[in-house]
């Protein structure tokens, strides 16, 4: 999917001020407040990764993103201040935010952030399926903010800034790395945010999480091995097995259902409206569309093509 751009250059001075309000609309970012001055220029791009994670950078003048739009998809939501000075609300308290620091959230959590200057900005979304199984505790997730100088955060925030750099250069198929090397720090950076069991159970826990992310990583791979994934999580496959195990699940199991969700999201995603039902399942590993439809049909009760077409 190629960048989707906007300037309020392409505008007369008096339109632009509503011409912004409808971009930000289609970014599901409601604008508050903004800068009164319509000669201010503005602008965005916007580019969609194949797992669905939307990169957005937004250049524009002093104003305030905030509310919750009942409109957007369940996900979570992560920006990276990239010029300017900016304050956080998170419905608690102020918090100054710098350049470099990262702010992030689910959708549907009222926040509010104050930008009190001209500034750039990255913004990013990703789906809730990509990350919820690969947090401890993804319902507790609040509002939260990480301090460009905090130790990973660092390094997490020059991987932002290199990504917005180059986002006017990039199709959506080169975010492939991009979009894996995210999630990683993010599943990171938010894991020491949520709150979490002590104990070997917790020990568990965190290996199975580790685990999971590796899963997630490798899903389009048709010939996806537990050992493979074992090495990728730094555990032993007799060991992996008995994670799975101790929480009543397999791994072949764990790994046809996750393909089974991502499938079943694409199927009902608008973006995805013209992709075949083949084509859907062969991208999230599947080697077959009749292995695919029998197992889609086991889990949710109707075909591929029936469920598509009812919306779900």
């Amino acid at each position: 999917m190629k960048a989707w751009r906007f300037s309020t250059e392409a505008y007369a001075p008096n339109e632009r001020r509503e011409a912004w309000r409808e971009a930000m609309v289609r970014l599901r970012l409601p604008v508050e407040a903004a800068s009164g001055d319509d000669e201010a220029s503005a602008s965005v791009t916007s580019l969609v990764s194949p797992m669905g994670m939307e990169f957005s950078l937004v250049s524009a003048g002093a104003q305030e993103i905030s509310g919750r739009n009942p409109d957007q998809p369940a996900a979570i939501w992560l920006a990276v201040l990239l010029e300017g000075q900016a304050v956080l609300d998170d419905g608690r308290r102020d918090v100054a935010i710098q350049a470099g620091d990262i702010v992030f959230g689910p959708t549907g959590m009222a926040a509010s952030l104050r930008l009190h200057t001209r500034f750039r900005l990255l913004f990013i979304t990703a789906p809730r399926v990509a990350l919820d199984h690969r947090l401890v505790a993804p319902r507790s997730l609040r509002i939260g903010h990480l301090p460009a100088a905090a130790g990973m955060t660092h390094v997490f925030s020059g991987l932002l800034r290199a990504v917005a750099d180059t986002l006017d250069d990039l199709a959506g198929d080169q975010l492939r790395p991009v979009e894996l090397a995210v999630t990683e720090f993010l599943v990171a950076g938010l894991a020491t945010e949520i709150a979490q069991p002590h104990g070997p159970a917790a020990l568990r826990e965190a290996h199975l999480h580790r685990v999971r992310q590796a899963i997630e990583s490798l899903l389009a791979e048709p010939d996806l091995r537990l050992s493979q994934v074992a090495e990728a999580a730094g555990v032993s496959p007799r060991y992996l097995q008995k994670l799975f195990a101790a929480v009543g699940e397999s791994f072949t199991r764990y790994v046809r259902l996750r393909r089974l969700e991502r499938c079943r999201l694409d199927m009902l995603s608008p973006r995805y409206a013209d992709t075949s039902i083949s084509s859907i399942a062969f991208r999230w590993g599947f080697n077959g569309s009749a292995h695919f439809s029998r197992a889609f049909r086991a889990q949710y009760g109707a075909s591929p093509r029936e469920y598509r077409r009812t919306g779900g």
